[in-house]
């Protein structure tokens, strides 16, 4: 068996491959690791046939789609996960041939509605149903204790105890475990009554993951994170250094306009000397009456730099093909001490 754990942060994913038959699987992968995943299918000489995601997550953006997208292989999920970008549902007794490999699905709701756990001939992929030291909780969208409780003592815990234990998450360091070990060990498995364990899950209130809302969304509906959405624009855009802006704006350059899209607040509060002011939000309306000549070289500005990348990726998708972003923003110009039009005049 081919195995690599990839760490993301907390987050775990895996990829499992057949050497005999040069097939594998990567199960939870995470957006940021895609290149890594390929990677790793390349050194060990497999082909990458499955991608599979045990639930829906709450606190990390899925791979799943892109890594879909790139292999032109299907993404695996529970007959439940609301994602449309699965393309192969699976319920509870199916078998995933990964070469010689047998990936049984086991249906384990509790942590979400959908989630799953894949059983090997010697370990078996809890998702966050089981983890090392804990479980996983219950009160994000579609949690049930109850269901938590029946997922994991009349099914997971009846593998056999001599199971190696990988979960979608590891902490304090620890990356496997066994059945027998949990069962010895893990605090939360110590309520073995169902109603103990329940008042006990309803009771557990850790904090909410940072990402909730977006990941959530990004995860159900198969859409783009903002972070995605940066890296994209980041790579349709060239950048210009500040010290640049800065001396082609002391030399009195008039091949370059320097476009601020902050709001007007903002850009009457301090801006980069000789800027033109367009907000971003009235960018694709106004830009045509701000300037007719689409070969004009345009450097956009805002107040970290986030938003003018973005900006000029929308005009070079304009066809002002010549537009680039500020490699930074106001903040660090200001901190810079560079120089400032407008805003209040400092006292002496």
């Amino acid at each position: 068996m081919i195995f690599e754990q990839v760490a993301t942060g907390g987050c775990q994913s895996y990829l499992i491959g057949c050497g005999d038959t040069c097939a594998a699987a990567v199960i939870d992968p995470e957006v940021r690791q895609l290149s890594r995943y390929e990677a790793l299918a390349a050194q060990h000489g497999v082909r990458i046939r499955y991608v599979i995601d045990t639930h829906t997550h709450a606190d990390h953006f899925s791979g799943s789609k892109q890594l879909s997208e790139l292999l032109n292989v299907p993404v695996v999920a529970h007959s439940s996960s609301p994602s449309p970008y699965v393309t192969m549902h699976v319920d509870e007794g199916d078998v995933l041939k990964v070469g010689n490999i047998r990936l049984s699905v086991m249906h384990t709701p509790g942590h979400t509605r959908d989630a799953i756990c894949l059983v090997a001939s010697d370990r078996v992929f809890t998702g966050d149903t089981l983890l090392i030291g804990a479980t996983g909780r219950t009160d994000l969208p579609t949690g049930d204790p109850e269901q938590l409780y029946d997922s994991l003592f009349d099914k997971l815990l009846k593998l056999d105890h001599r199971m190696l234990v990988y979960p979608a998450h590891i902490y304090k360091g620890h990356c496997c475990s066994t059945i027998e070990e949990e069962l010895r060990s893990n605090p939360r498995l110590q309520k073995k009554k169902r109603e103990e364990f329940v008042e006990m899950m309803r009771a557990h209130s850790p904090s909410m993951p940072e990402h909730l809302t977006e990941a959530l969304r990004v995860n159900m509906s198969g859409g783009i994170s903002v972070a995605q959405l940066l890296t994209e624009a980041a790579a349709e855009v060239p950048f210009m250094s500040m010290d640049e802006v800065k001396a082609r704006v002391a030399a009195g350059a008039n091949d370059l306009i320097v476009l601020d899209v902050r709001e007007k607040d903002a850009f009457d509060a301090g801006h980069i000397p000789t800027a033109r002011h367009l907000p971003r939000g009235q960018l694709e309306l106004r830009v045509n009456e701000a300037f007719p000549d689409p070969t004009v070289r345009i450097v956009t500005c805002c107040e970290f730099g986030k938003i003018s990348t973005l900006a000029a990726a929308t005009l070079r998708r304009m066809g002002f093909t010549r537009a680039i972003a500020l490699d930074g923003g106001m903040k660090a110009w200001k901190e810079q001490g560079f120089p400032v039009e407008g805003g209040a005049t400092p006292q002496a």
